[in-house]
């Protein structure tokens, strides 16, 4: 638009704006700082087919950027058309650019570059006999000596628009954000070798190699160990990749990659969908860490979104969030203890030839025990060491006086058949769901005790041997001592029984439940427009929503199973997310708010003595939930203390 005008403003005529400024509008958008220019020679040098990149820095790359690749070339008859806009060898009609499959397509990034900043190209294809220097600023070629390949450097960053260098950071800071820029590529092209080279030093170096090495390479040991495969083909989807654990999380959303057929891209909907699966098993405002590879058609998502090319559009957004989110929750659903070698549950690193630990069969007689005899095999036991467990008196606890320990009569025997324990499930529950008993009684999700004592394998979580302090199982596995927080272990086994059984209850439609007085709210033309045109998907979703007067809707039946929830919320939730991601997601979430809360107030409670059935019971049980490594709330439920890790606390082998 023009200028507001006044009574003393002369107006101004409509006319076209000079080439070079149009160049330098556009830079503003593809360009604005180092990293975007790195960004962008990268991707051309992918697209010609380099195998080998160079990237020289000055400055932070503000004083130069060469970027150096062994790719194809450039004819010399099309170098001086590389500079113009608008002008690429990518694509040439529409149906090319629907389907466009290479990083750059736009034909504007190096005209940009060159319009703020002292371009130079230096190229040389198989067929010529030595290369040809372009300097952008004059448009004379030259003849030059270099390998098949193009060099492009860049001098004397924004030098033509001095304002927007004011905006740059300290060449630290900026130096970061090109090695980031490089390391996004080099995840995702792991056959392409990289080197960054900073005043003629050398700060990064990959080579070529599998996606997995390349993977440690960049993202570091750490994110390898505390991380999981993800490997999943859902509808037109195909996501890879590594997903970070929960314990992992970190305070801020600095390791999250996703690439969308082999583009780095910054996807709300795809992060939306990355975090909401881990909805219950993040603590507080941790965010997680993941490098996530989407492939699609490419004529089912928009690539033409945004200069830059960061951005994209999915035709069937909401198929795709499903898909993502579907992906990530199942590489995330381990079993309680399945990380017990050291990874998920761990303090630190595992000794897992350490000698003398409880076997998978039970405790041998004859292996030599860590802490003491094979009669006393922990050194908490303060029980008499008889030769077997007695049949009709089943790992008994004694009340020790130490710290509130409760200790374990332990021998070399074989376990005996522990004592049923009343009250597993109680009679008149609804088929399929386990009731919720009184505080007092460890009740729903709990296996039979008759299991404990069964040769069952090697268990990760191992034996229960004590009791501290109301509120701590300590348990004995081949790798040391393992820490479990009854309270939080047992609300996650309980709600993982919950949320199973609301899933196997329910059919293709959400049971409503109709309101006798229908709750009216104010609505905004979006949130009238989307119920409209979204009944459908609403009443499947047990809502019905309806316009009642121009600005309100009327919300005249909810979901059933949250009779107590606020229905007026729960719609603007649902309305919102329907306009943009997966509306069932806001209604999985509040159901799961629900049950979380039933969860929490039917789980066992600190202070609750537990017998060695009910405690070896709860492991048993982690042992068979998924994402039992984590409570509803997103705390850890166990932990792994490993024996190198006691031996250093009391200096042994020094």
């Amino acid at each position: 638009m023009n200028a507001v005008l006044t009574a003393d403003t002369p107006r101004r005529p409509i006319r076209e704006l000079p080439d070079e400024l149009i160049s330098q509008i556009a830079a503003g958008e593809v360009v604005d700082r180092p990293a975007g220019v790195v960004r962008e020679l990268l991707d051309n040098a992918l697209d010609a087919g380099a195998t080998e990149i160079v990237v020289r820095l000055s400055a932070g790359g503000v004083r130069a950027i060469v970027v150096e690749d062994d790719g194809a070339g450039i004819p010399a008859p099309e170098l001086p058309l590389a500079l113009k806009r608008h002008a690429t060898s990518k694509i040439v009609s529409l149906a090319e650019l629907e389907q466009v499959g290479t990083m750059g397509f736009r034909g504007e990034a190096l005209a940009a570059v060159a319009s703020v900043a002292e371009v130079a190209i230096t190229s040389r294809t198989p067929e010529s006999p030595h290369a040809l220097r372009l300097d952008a600023r004059t448009g004379e070629l030259h003849p030059a000596a270099r390998a098949v390949g193009t060099s492009v450097e860049v001098r004397e960053l924004f030098f033509a628009t001095p304002a927007r260098r004011k905006f740059l950071k300290t060449d630290a800071t900026e130096l970061a954000h090109c090695l980031e820029a490089v390391r996004r590529h080099a995840l995702v092209r792991t056959e392409v070798a990289f080197t960054v080279w900073h005043e003629g030093r050398l700060v990064a170096q990959w080579k070529r190699g599998a996606p997995g090495q390349r993977t440690r390479d960049v993202l570091g040991e750490d994110f390898m160990t505390a991380s999981r495969d993800i490997e999943a083909a859902i509808g037109p989807l195909r996501v890879s990749g590594r997903v970070g654990l929960p314990d992992a999380a970190r305070a801020r959303a600095d390791q999250q990659y996703v690439y969308v057929n082999g583009r780095h891209v910054r996807d709300k909907l795809i992060a939306h969908a990355a975090r909401s699966a881990y909805d219950d098993v993040l603590h507080g405002q941790r965010q997680p860490a993941y490098l996530l590879f989407v492939e699609i058609a490419p004529e089912r998502v928009d690539v033409n979104v945004h200069p830059a090319k960061t951005e994209v559009r999915f035709r069937d957004s909401r198929e795709v969030h499903q898909a993502v989110r579907r992906a990530v929750e199942n590489a995330l659903a381990l079993r309680g203890g399945a990380a017990a070698g050291g990874e998920a549950g761990s303090l630190g690193g595992i000794d897992a030839g350490a000698p003398g630990f409880l076997s998978a069969q039970g405790l041998p007689g004859n292996a030599a025990a860590p802490w003491g005899s094979t009669t006393q095999q922990t050194g908490l036991s303060l029980g008499s060491g008889a030769s077997a467990w007695p049949a009709s008196d089943p790992l008994n606890l004694q009340s020790s006086g130490v710290h509130g320990v409760h200790v374990v009569r332990e021998a070399a025997g074989a376990w005996s058949t522990p004592r049923p324990a009343a009250g597993w499930l109680q009679a008149g529950a609804a088929p399929g769901w386990p009731s919720i008993a009184e505080p007092a009684a460890l009740n729903p999700g709990m296996a039979s005790p008759q299991a404990v004592g069964e040769d069952t394998g090697d268990w990760p979580l191992g034996r229960a041997i004590a009791q501290l302090g109301g509120i701590y199982i300590l348990a004995e596995n081949r790798h040391g001592l393992v820490i479990v927080d009854m309270h939080a272990a047992h609300e996650r086994v309980v709600y993982e029984r919950l949320k199973a059984s609301l899933e196997s209850a329910q059919t293709a439609r959400i049971e409503a439940q109709p309101l006798l007085i229908p709750a009216t709210f104010a609505a905004t033309a979006a949130e009238i427009a989307t119920a409209e045109a979204q009944g459908a998907a609403l009443e499947r979703l047990g809502l019905d929503i309806a316009p009642l007067s121009p600005g309100v809707l009327a919300l005249r039946a909810h979901p059933a199973a949250l009779a107590g929830g606020d229905g007026v919320e729960l719609a603007r939730s649902v309305l919102a997310e329907l306009a943009r991601f997966d509306a069932s997601h806001a209604i999985e979430r509040a159901q799961h708010e629900i049950l979380s809360t039933m969860a929490c107030h039917g789980a066992v409670r600190a202070n609750r003595r537990l017998t060695v059935d009910e405690m070896n019971a709860l492991l048993r049980d982690m042992e068979r939930t998924e994402r039992a490594d984590q409570c509803n709330h997103g705390r850890p439920t166990w932990r792994q203390v490993t024996v190198r890790e006691l031996d250093a606390l009391f200096m042994r082998g020094r």
